[in-house]
């Protein structure tokens, strides 16, 4: 006879009460994922080096026409609340302090991956799409391709696209400003 292990599920206002508790702290790295306490992997020296060039690239590009935010959390619903790499925000006086970023407040989300692609991929990339967000970047460090996720359904995204080195890249809401993967990666 198998036995079903039941698992408990924590909201994002419960998740906010560890915190200020001191159940959990600013040192654990840990994000809420669907009613699940994530730990998020150790950032190794490529990842720190692409979320650091892209947050530079990002703010020379669009300067004060966004907010561009740095492994802070984000609000999708009331039981996910992920740390993605790099959150494009439309302005806002306050900067958020109010409130963190909800869905119609993100212009673009971007995970930056080297040991978490798959998890990435298949838990993040779908749960972004449920909440609406209307593009993902997936920057794969170890293939040097940055995948994009448009047009978001509740399964997922319907349209996707890979680009490769030498290959230009839009960012949403500024048709003008163009990036490349080349700049992405360093190359």
């Amino acid at each position: 006879m198998t036995v079903q292990l039941l698992r408990r599920k924590f909201t994002v206002q419960q998740y906010h009460k560890m915190i200020e508790s001191g159940i959990l702290t600013e040192d654990d790295r840990v994000e809420l994922i669907r009613g699940e306490i994530i730990e998020m992997s150790p950032i190794g020296t490529k990842h720190a080096a692409c979320v650091n060039r892209l947050i530079n690239l990002l703010v020379q590009l669009l300067g004060k026409q966004v907010v561009v935010a740095a492994q802070n959390p984000v609000a999708l619903n009331d039981n996910s609340q992920p740390q993605p790499d790099v959150a494009l925000l439309k302005p806002r006086d306050d900067f958020y302090a109010t409130a963190h970023p909800q869905p119609q407040d993100i212009l673009l989300l971007i995970e930056v991956a080297d040991s978490t692609i798959i998890y990435d991929r298949e838990e993040k990339i779908p749960l972004y799409a449920a909440a609406n967000i209307l593009e993902v970047w997936l920057v794969d460090i170890n293939e040097q391709i940055v995948e994009v996720y448009q047009q978001p359904i509740a399964t997922g995204y319907q349209h996707i696209q890979k680009f490769d080195c030498g290959e230009t890249l839009s960012i949403p809401g500024f048709p003008d400003v163009k990036i490349t993967a080349d700049e992405i990666f360093g190359r």
